[in-house]
């Protein structure tokens, strides 16, 4: 695996994020959930970092404040040596160009009214960005026909749409490609197809990648470094071959575990 050394990009520290349950009494506030407690992680540019853990562990929560779409209670997350933490939208304007989210479910993060052209041009609509020929270089890269561009989402299988989405992150070629379970919705037959597009994007274009699973064995396929999470805490980290081949932590081995395995083959 390549070296990372220099700056983070992603650097977090200290990260909390409680929320209060509706009162269920007219005398008593709504109990707190700790959805995050005290989570610290680095990612640095050129790495791809898996996190993985059950429904409930913090993953997406952790997600969608490294994507400032949600404020910690408290802790400290910079990105590319900047606070991100605490900014009002207006500020983001740096983020929202270098980091992108392809999102797990293609067909309800893309909207049925609108052409393969418009969905993919649009967050360089968003931000002011001319699209030129951009479009077709992408529905290229992630191995689309050009006629895709005329036709709606609907009218593909769901690993194309998911392409669709991949292109559509890229746009404004950002540096950090962020993907939160962006194969548990797709038939098993092409999930592998998804994640060596994935892969091979990453290196081709130099990105970092933050790859968001409950399945360790799809995070092992193609991320280098994974933060193991349950009951919103970081419970283990590291080398994912190392970490898959010996587990320090009960959860960590429970997950291992649960991987689905046949008998006879390697």
């Amino acid at each position: 695996m390549p070296s990372h050394a220099g700056t983070p990009l992603i650097d977090v520290r200290g990260l909390n994020r409680d929320y209060r349950r509706p009162r269920t009494s007219l005398t008593k506030p709504g109990a707190v959930v700790h959805a995050l407690r005290d989570v610290s992680l680095t990612v640095r540019r050129g790495e791809r970092y898996g996190i993985v853990g059950e429904s409930g562990s913090g993953k997406s929560t952790l997600l969608r404040l490294l994507c400032a779409l949600d404020q910690p209670t408290s802790g400290s997350i910079r990105f590319d040596g900047q606070e991100i933490t605490g900014r009002p939208e207006r500020a983001l304007r740096f983020l929202r160009e270098n980091l992108q989210i392809v999102f797990q479910d293609p067909m309800s993060s893309l909207d049925p009214r609108m052409r393969v052209r418009d969905l993919v041009a649009e967050p360089l609509t968003a931000l002011g960005l001319p699209a030129g020929d951009r479009v077709a270089e992408l529905l290229e890269a992630v191995g689309l026909p050009p006629d895709a561009a005329g036709r709606y989402p609907h009218q593909f299988s769901g690993g194309q749409r998911q392409r669709i989405a991949i292109a559509r992150a890229l746009a404004p070629r950002p540096k950090v490609l962020v993907a939160d379970e962006p194969v548990s919705a797709l038939d098993v037959s092409v999930r592998g197809q998804i994640l060596n597009l994935l892969a091979d994007l990453v290196d081709e274009l130099g990105l970092t990648l933050v790859f968001v699973s409950h399945d360790l064995s799809v995070v092992r396929h193609v991320c280098e470094t994974v933060a193991v999470m349950s009951q919103g805490e970081i419970v283990e980290n590291g080398p994912v071959d190392d970490v898959w081949d010996s587990p320090a932590h009960p959860y960590t081995r429970a997950l291992l575990e649960a991987v689905p395995t046949l008998e006879g083959f390697a």
